[in-house]
């Protein structure tokens, strides 16, 4: 199978600047005159024109001469120069066989003929003309030059762009492909643990050993909210990536959906002993936003917490200002390096260390996470210590109504 590399570049090559375009679009200039116009007429309308270098002898619609102001003005100005200026007409001076190519053939065939002449034969300008030899205009050999010089420049740019790009795809789809092979070994975990775990229940309801059907059924619980979220967060990736995310608001209990997250985040923890506990001086907080996105932005932050807290705790914690909601969610698992930390907003990325290896997973969540906060117009920060745990500050601008708890209690244990 061709590398994705080089199939990129073959498809580059089809779109790259034609480097040999035909010649009848690079036409500088149409002037001419007839054969019979005397040479002082001729010299007058050099004279007047400094940036005329040439002008076509054309008689009906051929052309049949060339003259240059080079060997205009040097025949003009030798002896005899004032009779000839005077009396005669300019094809007695022109030059009857100019190099004439046709407009379709390609530049570098062209700068090859004219730098093919006789060396006394030389000069800057050809005349151009159309396939059945009528006389369409005049081209400078050196702005072919230019051209050519231009199309080359432009095309090892667009070559080194096409490898760059090329380079980018080829990250892209090796990140990808490793991100198919962790979504895989995802899926496949919590489902192969809920049918073990199935099937366990199976036999002790034929045994009657009914008492162990509580502690199978959280576990069941668990891979079965495990899977949830993998899913949830592979679909929700597709719909942001096809800008079909849509934004619903309304009103909304706040700590409702808090005190959801943390019945979860203790589903995932399993046996782990690690406390999760919810710090807030509100029994209430009606706000306006979208209540399931808000929702996935905590899940997808209190699971990534669990997945990397062994013991300890931990903690959601809410502040409320007229115009601004704060959420914390604080842990005590292994913490993040620094240099580490923007990776973890990173599509299909995950850090790579030691100490996370074992805890296999999309890498999905925050950059979900990230990309809707940015829908809801909040910001999300992070801090963290390597080896004491980490903190992650969500920010979302919202009216709100907090009403306080009756009794003054700040932190809510799970």
């Amino acid at each position: 199978m061709k590398k994705l590399e080089d199939a990129v570049l073959e498809n580059m090559e089809s779109t790259i600047i034609d480097f040999s375009p035909a010649v009848g679009g690079l036409i500088m200039s149409d002037d001419c005159v007839h054969p019979t116009v005397p040479v002082r007429k001729v010299v007058e309308k050099f004279f007047e024109s400094p940036q005329l270098d040439a002008l076509a002898v054309v008689e009906g619609r051929e052309a049949v001469g060339l003259v240059t102001r080079t060997k205009l003005l040097f025949s003009v100005f030798r002896r005899y120069g004032f009779e000839l200026y005077g009396k005669k007409p300019i094809i007695v001076i022109a030059d009857p066989n100019p190099l004439a190519v046709s407009e379709n053939e390609r530049l570098d065939m062209v700068i090859e003929m004219a730098l093919s002449r006789n060396v006394q034969d030389i000069y800057d300008e050809i005349i151009i003309t159309d396939a059945n030899e009528t006389y369409k205009g005049i081209l400078s050999v050196r702005q072919m030059f230019i051209q050519q010089s231009n199309l080359l420049a432009n095309s090892i740019v667009q070559r080194e762009m096409a490898h760059e790009r090329a380079k980018e795809l080829e990250k892209v789809n090796h990140v990808k492909s490793q991100f198919i092979a962790n979504v895989t070994h995802e899926l496949r975990s919590p489902v192969n643990a809920i049918i073990g775990l199935a099937e366990l229940m199976k036999i002790s309801c034929e045994k009657g050993y009914i008492d162990q059907l509580r502690d199978r059924l959280n576990l069941i619980m668990s891979g079965a909210t495990h899977l949830r979220a993998i899913i949830t967060n592979i679909l929700d990736l597709s719909k942001l990536e096809a800008g079909k995310m849509e934004i619903i608001n309304e009103d909304f209990d706040l700590m409702r959906i808090i005190r959801e997250v943390a019945e979860t985040t203790k589903v995932l923890l399993g046996t782990k002993p690690v406390d999760v506990v919810i710090g807030s001086k509100f029994r209430e907080i009606s706000v306006m936003s979208d209540p399931v996105k808000v929702k996935q932005i905590l899940t997808n932050l209190m699971s990534n917490a669990a997945k990397f807290t062994e013991q300890g705790k931990i903690t959601i914690a809410i502040a409320a200002s007229p115009d601004e909601l704060t959420i914390c969610v604080t842990d005590t698992g292994i913490g993040i390096k620094r240099e580490n930390m923007e990776k973890l907003f990173t599509a299909f990325g995950q850090v790579g260390n030691v100490a996370t290896k074992r805890h296999e997973g999309t890498g999905l969540g925050l950059t979900i996470t990230r990309s809707l906060l940015d829908m809801l117009g909040g910001r999300i920060t992070l801090k963290s210590e390597f080896g004491h745990g980490t903190t992650f500050q969500v920010a979302l601008p919202m009216k709100n109504n907090a009403l306080p708890l009756e009794e003054d209690n700040h932190e809510n244990k799970w």
